[in-house]
């Protein structure tokens, strides 16, 4: 096995462990803290896919600006959803998902 194949089963696996741990957190978990910590793994893992494509198709400028395209959006989506739950901690003493449906106004 050359180098790049043993490279891209490598990251590739990784990558997907990644991915899945991320879906995992969001779909099993009920806390928002938990939600918001499952949507930065499954970006990070986006992250690293993005790498990989370019170094694989040659075009690794492209790949590094698309990260950090994508990083810079993370962190613009993560300070909004936080500051969403500490705005829901404040009312209710309770970061649970189930409690969003008594929300009004």
């Amino acid at each position: 096995m050359n180098d790049e194949a043993w490279l891209f089963s490598a990251f590739g696996t990784g990558t997907l462990l990644v991915l899945i741990a991320g879906v995992y957190c969001v779909l099993v978990s009920r806390n928002l803290i938990r939600t918001i910590i499952g949507v930065e793994i499954l970006t990070k893992a986006v992250t690293l896919l993005l790498i990989l494509a370019g170094y694989i198709t040659g075009r690794t400028a492209l790949a590094q600006s698309l990260a950090i395209t994508l990083i810079v959006i993370e962190v613009a989506v993560v300070v909004v959803a936080v500051s969403i739950v500490v705005g829901l901690y404040k009312d209710d003493d309770d970061v649970n998902a189930g409690t969003l449906t008594k929300l009004k106004g």
